[in-house]
């Protein structure tokens, strides 16, 4: 009789497919940042992956228009800060952040999450500082360039970075209002809020100056192949696969494995868009991973309130 495949194994690998998916989505984002503006490109996306989980509700008995009004809130207000989260990461691509740059200080919101849970009252693990010490040694590596004018930072860098601070307080809204709040519902919600708001900024910063542009950059194919990964894939199936994934490992090793994302971003920009790194830049990658997993040790004390740093999709 065949022996049935571990549980934790199966898990862990559609952690590892979500991890793949997503770090392809910055590929995804790079192609589209060169035609599509960042807030019309944000608009239609997250609509999209707000369409592709209304399913989901009707799966778990959730109808949207019997939502209470404070649940509700709690999604409006993770979908605002997903808006200005992902505004900027999608701005710094275009600007010129490579793939795998922009996978990788993203996911610095890892080391962030846990300190800036420290303002809210939760406790923070041990390990988080000496990764806060390797993360700064990595960004130095991987963003500050030496001219005859000083040390400097490129804008689409800081942008990125911006972005990481955001995503970080994305997250603490969405570990506040998860507990009383379905996650699919809640997920939902913040797709459709942050699609919403991206797409009235769109209409009024890149529609209105100029329509006939604005229709031009739409009809481009690869503009929607990017868009609709980003929608569907990044979105929906990507949050399947965490949210099935998650139910059998430990939420350390999950969060180890979703965090991959950031090489898989760096590997797919080598194998698809041919972005190469230097090697000061690739020992600053290696040195932000090592903090990312560094922040994720598990905690000696179980019962202290630590703040949980999951994955994001882009």
């Amino acid at each position: 009789m065949k022996k049935e495949t571990n549980p934790q194994i199966k898990s862990s690998l559609l952690l590892l497919l979500a991890s793949i998916v997503w770090g392809a989505a910055f590929v995804a984002q790079s192609l589209a940042s060169g035609s599509v503006g960042t807030l019309t490109f944000n608009g239609i996306r997250f609509i999209i992956g707000g369409l592709c989980l209304l399913p989901l509700l009707k799966g778990h008995n959730i109808r949207p228009s019997k939502i209470p009004f404070n649940k509700l809130l709690g999604g409006i207000i993770c979908g605002l800060a997903l808006f200005l989260a992902s505004t900027f990461q999608q701005a710094g691509i275009a600007l010129g952040a490579s793939a795998g740059k922009s996978g990788f200080l993203t996911a610095c919101y890892i080391v962030l999450v846990p300190i800036l849970g420290l303002f809210i009252g939760k406790k923070c693990n041990i390990w988080v500082w000496p990764a806060v010490v390797i993360a700064i040694s990595g960004l130095y590596l991987l963003c500050i360039s030496k001219s005859e004018a000083g040390f400097s930072i490129s804008t689409a860098d800081l942008a990125i970075l911006m972005c990481a601070l955001l995503f970080s307080i994305q997250i603490l809204c969405v570990d506040h209002y998860a507990p009383i709040m379905s996650p699919v519902a809640l997920s939902c919600v913040q797709f459709f809020v942050s699609g919403f708001v991206s797409m009235v900024a769109a209409i009024i910063f890149e529609m209105l100056p100029n329509p006939s542009a604005w229709l031009m950059s739409l009809s481009a194919p690869t503009s929607w192949i990017a868009i609709l990964y980003t929608g569907i894939f990044s979105s929906a199936v990507g949050y399947t696969l965490q949210a099935v994934g998650q139910r059998n490992l430990n939420p350390a090793l999950a969060s180890l494995i979703m965090s991959l994302e950031s090489v898989f971003s760096s590997l797919f920009g080598w194998l698809i868009l041919r972005q190469t790194m230097t090697g000061r830049q690739l020992v600053g990658c290696i040195l932000i991973f090592s903090a990312v997993i560094l922040a994720q040790l598990p905690q000696k004390n179980p019962d202290s309130q630590e703040t949980t740093s999951p994955s994001i999709s882009n």
